[in-house]
């Protein structure tokens, strides 16, 4: 569990040198963000000046972190690229599979049992190759990793879409796909399109109902989930500095909701109490001195206009609490306007049930605010007309609340502890009577709530809040109910107020554990077997995809035109599916079934162009496989925006798709696309979008010049013979086509040209 404090020593050492060239190279002060990208740079010492959104950049990160969905297949592909060890400290967290149910024993127990193999391959592999291996029960990676592994200037990439946590300790922390932690992990650079900047300036500090959560909030109604794409948000301010560590966190973690690469808070004292409480103050001790080169020059944040490409003011005096939703983490409402919201468009506004904890909102801090509401509860004879659940982020927080009283005190209030795991935050919630799929409403303070994706019904209602205002709002049982302005009527039919929340940012006992969960590797993992049952349905070992034929792309047949949103939720979904994480030929049969079909309006329903007939979307698919066709799957505006689901990319490529044509793509799943071998393409004029027939049979051409920078063309055969004819365009670099043409990144590791 050691946190590489000589790695540290190293990342430290160099900041001198290499921001001092930074800067000269750029000519002008730093952000904060350019002084942690230029010195993660792989060849050096910054010698040029990138341009942001356009240049692609080669980093080495300082850590690697994996969740145990993704870990699978990041770690099937690693064992194939024929190295001894990570290059680099890594860890993988135990956190996705475990369904809510009942409870956090008897959950904890039944995915225990049920994920036997699974677990014990990410046991076996990560023993062998030198990885950390956090069990079931551990915690949530984001939380795990703030609490363990990280540190203000470092960089780190995991394979989830909330790596970006990690910004709350002031630490480059950004969502990628496996095949790009592989890459690191056998000692590549890892490659990323110098970012944008997004300044963000808190001012005021915050009180009464208004918490962390609510300033990201406020942000995604601003940019929605589209504006930070392609940048990295950057807080800086005097209110920046007055917030929590753990609340810097909250916000950084929920900055994947607006589609930035990640998000940043400098090093502060905050920090290094944080740090300090959680035992780690020689590592403040370290950031202490260079404490100058952990924040951005104080140039840049006098005048924020001249070195961000967009600058946002917030003033925390000023914030009201929000809810957000339903159906999208963009869709803001200040709580005093949210009941008229719910009213006109006819929200259910009977909440279900109310949802704490998550990746987003499980420290300390926030279980204690959310405790104080619930002791006013039992102390004013308060019932919960809700469902409640409590989801801790790790077994240190877990084990630390319950010996403060809170979780008992939740217990008072009817509220049930879930296991410190995601849970239904990503569809692992076993929701009774969600299958009769009724219009119902429920109110959480996790970070995404597309529709379906908590417990499978498209008629959930789901808002995103603060925990403070989730548990008030639970205790209520209503999503009129305002807990600044309204009052309540107790159980002796007295009316009653709920005060403004209390809380801690850190326990003043000090935090505490009895076993973390944490397992060291084998020091020497020669002899090391991984488990994987040649018989298993859940984990299969990989072959390499085939490479480019050397040819242009002609007679593809199109799979489907997508419509609107279009998720990595919608091309592979979680829930149920997450049993199939290792094993790329089970995945692969819920490809695109959430996807929208432009033609009909309907989910996993597309015409198959041999047959004539519809069917499933994957069973198409295959079909189309077996006859030898290549296919296209066309897409709206940012499709793959959402988790960083490496499936999304691998399960189209494995059944036979050669490119996905859209209006515009969310940055991890172009790389995800790129790196198996696929063509990621975009339109040039959106409009022609609708030049696609749904009985189109598709040319790719320029393939054999195919160049950094240079278009290429479609043409579309219509079933009636006429054609149309238009440009497409790419982002790949020189690096990337050679991926395409090997047919993977990982072929060409495995050949050692890479």
């Amino acid at each position: 569990m050691a946190f590489d404090i000589e790695m540290i020593k190293e990342v430290y050492a160099r900041y001198p040198e290499r921001i001092a060239a930074a800067r000269k190279a750029v000519g002008k002060p730093l952000t904060l963000t350019e002084k942690i990208l230029y010195s993660h740079l792989s060849d050096g010492p910054a010698t040029a000046a990138y341009e942001r959104g356009k240049s692609y950049v080669d980093f080495q990160p300082d850590r690697v972190a994996m969740q145990d969905a993704t870990a699978q297949m990041a770690l099937l592909q690693f064992m194939q690229a024929g190295k001894d060890q990570v290059a680099v400290p890594s860890t993988v967290h135990c956190d996705h599979l475990i369904q809510a149910e009942v409870g956090a024993a008897k959950d904890l127990q039944k995915a225990n049992d049920k994920n036997k193999e699974v677990y014990d391959f990410l046991a076996s592999v990560s023993n062998k190759y030198g990885i950390g291996f956090w069990k079931p029960g551990a915690g949530i990676i984001h939380q795990v990793v703030l609490e363990n592994y990280a540190f203000p200037g470092g960089m780190m990439i995991g394979t989830d879409s909330h790596t970006p946590n990690a910004g709350g300790l002031g630490m480059v922390a950004i969502g990628v796909g496996g095949a790009d932690a592989c890459d690191v992990m056998a000692g590549l650079p890892w490659e990323l399109k110098f970012p944008k900047l997004i300044g963000v300036k808190l001012t005021g500090k915050m009180s009464g109902w208004t918490s962390a959560k609510d300033v990201i909030l406020k942000v995604a109604g601003i940019l929605t989930v589209k504006g930070g794409t392609g940048a990295i948000v950057e807080y800086f301010g005097e209110g920046a500095r007055s917030l929590s560590a753990t609340g810097k966190g909250t916000i950084c973690n929920m900055g994947a909701e607006i589609g930035a690469t990640t998000s940043i808070f400098g090093y502060d004292e905050k920090s290094a109490a944080y740090l300090s409480g959680t035992g780690r103050s020689d590592i403040a001790e370290l950031a202490n001195g260079i404490a100058e080169h952990l924040t951005g020059d104080d140039e840049v944040y006098a005048n924020p206009e001249q070195y961000f490409d967009q600058v946002i003011e917030i003033n925390l005096s000023e914030l009201e609490p929000h809810v957000n939703g339903p159906f999208t983490p963009d869709l803001a409402w200040p709580l005093s306007k949210f009941a008229a919201a719910v009213k006109e468009n006819n929200w259910p506004a009977k909440l279900e049930v109310g949802l704490i904890g998550s990746c987003t909102n499980s420290s300390y801090e926030d279980i204690s605010r959310a405790a104080s509401l619930a002791q006013q509860a039992v102390d004013k004879k308060l019932v919960a007309k809700s469902e409640f659940t409590i989801t801790p982020g790790s077994e240190q927080v877990r084990y630390t609340v319950e010996r403060d009283g809170f979780l008992g005190t939740f217990g008072k209030m009817g509220g049930v502890v879930l296991a410190n795991a995601c849970g239904p935050c990503i569809g692992q919630w076993a929701r009774h009577g969600a299958e009769k799929q009724e219009k119902n409403s429920i109110i959480t303070s996790f970070n995404r709530n597309f529709a379906k994706r908590a417990d499978g019904n498209p008629n959930t209602h789901a808002f995103v809040a603060s925990p403070e205002v989730v548990t008030a709002l639970a205790i209520a049982g209503d999503l009129t109910f305002n807990p600044m302005t309204d009052s309540l009527i107790n159980e002796e039919g007295k009316e009653v107020r709920l005060d403004e929340p209390r809380g801690l940012e850190m326990p003043t006992k000090g935090f505490a554990v009895e076993d973390a969960g944490y397992q060291a590797p084998a020091e020497d993992g020669s002899q090391v077997d991984v488990i994987v049952d040649p018989k298993s349905d859940r984990l299969q070992l990989l072959e390499s995809f085939p490479a480019w034929e050397g040819a242009d792309l002609k007679g593809l047949k199109l799979l489907i035109k997508a419509k609107g949103k279009c998720t990595t939720d919608h091309i592979s979904m979680a829930g149920p599916w997450l049993r199939f994480r290792g094993h790329l030929d089970n995945i692969s049969n819920n490809m695109l079934i959430g996807a929208v079909n432009a033609y009909n309006d309907e989910t996993n329903k597309v015409k198959n162009q041999i047959t004539g007939e519809y069917g499933e979307v994957p069973a198409t698919q295959r079909h189309y496989k077996e006859e030898g066709i290549g296919t296209v799957v066309v897409g709206d505006e940012n499709y793959g925006e959402g988790s960083s689901r490496e499936h999304a990319a691998m399960e189209p490529r494995f059944l036979g798709v050669r490119a996905i044509l859209v209006k515009s793509f969310a940055r991890i799943h172009e790389t995800n696309l790129k790196k198996q071998g696929m063509l990621a393409l975009t339109f040039d004029d959106p409009a022609d979008y609708d030049k696609v027939q749904e009985d189109d049979t598709i040319d790719i051409l320029g393939l054999t010049e195919f160049a950094p920078n240079k278009p290429l063309t479609v043409v579309l055969t219509h079933a009636d013979g006429t054609k149309d004819e238009f440009l497409v365009n790419h982002t790949y670099n020189e690096g990337q086509i050679e991926w395409f043409k090997a047919g993977s990144a990982l072929n060409l590791i495995k050949a050692g040209i890479l």
